[in-house]
């Protein structure tokens, strides 16, 4: 497998080319991430692009035109667009930084044509993960952005992340109505993620999110472009992992109003975002 080694100073990850994936993740020493995603199970981070998450009934409807997903995975739904099963191109390294790209064009499988790019930088304390991704295709298109990290969850570990709303979850794994945010999912002040099955889409989020693991000294302060008023929490329970998902749009928005956050990209527009991570190891 094709892996880049970028570091700075006591930050240092590891990307594939084969998805456009974080495979492992360290300050100080300290793993931030956890490999435990993908196909493989081995991605500590991948990219959700050209949107994340499942499209009910694998059929959307744009401008009175219908298209149709095959499945991607063993799930039965199109799931979390195609960049994490893709095989990315390297565009430019160095020591601290890396850009890679990626081309879809529409199949069977997906009606989406695009082009993407994607940049990781680390300096010191500070990782940048940015994404971006352009409509290739004849017609406008919803795309949506988001970036899928599993952190360690520790008997310790708590979340900073409010948000207005919570949405239920029905069969399918599909989001099913929003409703007022229980306690114990209420990260509006720093609270353990609890640990059983969770798979909520939050919305009405500011973009900032804190982590704190105190067993191991160790924290994180997220930080996302405006785009990013939504988030996802998944974890299975009984897991060493949460997965804590900013996204710029709801799950299953091809069946919501107004795309659920999904932008209409006109043949050329392009949408981008950058997620932020700065680490901490003392005085947590």
């Amino acid at each position: 497998m094709d892996e880049i080694r970028i570091a700075d100073g006591g930050l240092e990850i590891s990307v594939s080319r084969q998805g456009g994936a974080i495979r492992s993740a360290a300050f100080r020493g300290r793993p931030f991430l956890q490999p435990r995603g993908g196909p493989d199970g081995g991605m500590a981070s991948f990219p959700l692009l050209p949107f994340g998450n499942r499209v009910e009934y694998n059929v959307m409807t744009v401008h009175g035109r219908d298209y149709s997903f095959q499945p991607n995975t063993d799930d039965p739904l199109y799931l979390h667009g195609d960049g994490w099963l893709g095989l990315w191109n390297i565009q430019a390294q160095d020591e601290r930084s890396l850009t890679l790209s990626y081309e879809h064009e529409a199949g069977r499988v997906s009606p989406y044509r695009y082009s993407a790019s994607q940049g990781f930088s680390v300096y010191d304390r500070r990782l940048e993960n940015v994404l971006s991704v352009t409509n290739r295709g004849d017609a406008s298109m919803p795309f949506g952005l988001g970036f899928h990290p599993f952190f360690p969850l520790t008997p310790n570990a708590t979340l900073l992340a409010p948000a207005s709303l919570l949405w239920t979850e029905r069969q399918g794994y599909l989001p099913d109505e929003p409703v007022a945010i229980p306690a114990e999912l209420d990260f509006s002040t720093p609270r353990p993620v609890p640990d059983r099955w969770i798979n909520n889409a939050f919305e009405g989020w500011n973009g900032a999110a804190s982590i704190r693991w105190p067993e191991l000294d160790l924290g994180a302060d997220i930080e996302m472009d405006g785009i990013f008023g939504n988030y996802m929490i998944y974890t299975p329970g009984n897991a060493d992992f949460f997965c804590f998902e900013p996204m710029s749009h709801l799950p299953n928005g091809h069946h919501m109003r107004d795309f659920g956050g999904l932008v209409l990209l006109a043949p050329g527009e392009s949408l981008a975002g950058r997620m932020t991570i700065s680490l901490s190891a003392a005085g947590i």
